[in-house]
């Protein structure tokens, strides 16, 4: 921990609040080293482990809050931004609201342990009407167990240098370097996955004109709505004949999907991710007329092509009809 030792020794706590902030806010810039490095300084009192982590929950609280208050005005386009800002939009968005309609304040309280939760579970907290002071509560509690987790390690990894000074010496000559290997090898993996995902996306889209097209000349076409039913709340409104399943429920009830007209899945998620790893999944089961609607359901809406009303209380959620 060399060199987020030495930069922390030099800026303190301001650098230790930034850094924090600027993880929860979205952006890929891993904080766990240098709350890591300032819980092995507090054991030689170079800085303070009460003030470390009053510091870091504030941090942590003002960007949870900030995401909160701006999930709860913009919905779920601030999801997408944030899907994109995790270079890995593929499952961020379902995988969270899949929790937070399960287990609303547990999942708050385990979401900075879990990869794609924490910086989503704030404004999907926002989006779907929980009260500030609930979401403060839990936010809170889910905060302190994460920063005193990681300054707890890193006090523990500075007593054991006390004890045994040659320590030091192993760890600061490749911890510098292992760090920016790790963050290196983290983005090249994720812009990897990216690419391919993409590629296939491209090859297998239906541009909406087209499929408008195909409705108006009375094409059969089998149109699902792939949306999580929280994101329908504040817009209760589909396409034309879609019928309403979950990614897994689509692909659990397969044998009931016809075989003879195209397959047209759509979603709300950055460049259609739910809707095109569906589409993969079913070709995997022998599926072939599969394909995700470019642009999903905002692109539809924003063309102006016609909708049809969902009933909220009873959710098209049963054996889907053809159109």
């Amino acid at each position: 921990m060399e060199l987020p030792t030495h930069i922390l020794m030099v800026y303190g706590y301001v650098l230790l609040a930034g850094w924090v902030l600027v993880e929860q806010l979205g952006l890929p810039l891993p904080a766990m080293p240098v709350l890591l490095a300032a819980g092995a300084l507090s054991a030689e009192h170079e800085l303070n482990f009460g003030l470390a982590f009053l510091v870091s929950v504030a941090a942590t609280l003002a960007a949870d809050t900030t995401w909160f208050l701006v999930g709860r005005r913009y919905g779920h386009h601030v999801l997408r931004l944030l899907c994109k800002l995790s270079l890995e939009p593929t499952i961020c968005v379902r995988k969270t609201q899949d929790s937070f309609g399960r287990r609303r304040e547990l999942t708050l309280v385990i979401a900075k342990f879990v990869p794609g939760l924490a910086t989503l579970a704030p404004p999907v907290a926002g989006e779907n009407g929980m009260g500030f002071g609930r979401f403060l509560f839990f936010d809170s509690i889910g905060a302190s167990l994460w920063l005193l987790v990681l300054l707890g390690a890193g006090r523990f990894f500075g007593d054991m240098l006390k004890h045994d000074p040659t320590l030091l010496n192993w760890v600061g000559r490749f911890s510098g370097a292992l760090l920016v290997l790790g963050i290196v090898a983290f983005f090249l993996v994720r812009l990897y996955r990216r690419r391919a995902f993409m590629k296939e996306l491209v090859q297998s889209r239906v541009e909406p004109a087209e499929l408008k097209s195909q409705l108006d000349s009375g094409e059969l076409v089998y149109i699902v709505d792939l949306r999580h039913p929280l994101e329908l709340l504040p817009d209760p409104f589909t396409l034309p004949g879609a019928v309403h399943f979950s990614p897994d429920g689509l692909a659990e009830r397969h044998t009931e999907i016809p075989r003879d007209r195209d397959i047209v899945l759509f979603c709300t998620c950055p460049s259609e991710a739910t809707a095109a790893k569906t589409a993969m999944t079913l070709y995997r089961l022998g599926i072939e007329r599969v394909r995700p609607l470019r642009g999903g359901y905002d692109e539809w809406k924003r063309l102006g092509f016609p909708l049809e009303a969902v009933s909220l209380p009873k959710l098209p959620v049963g054996p889907a009809r053809a159109i």
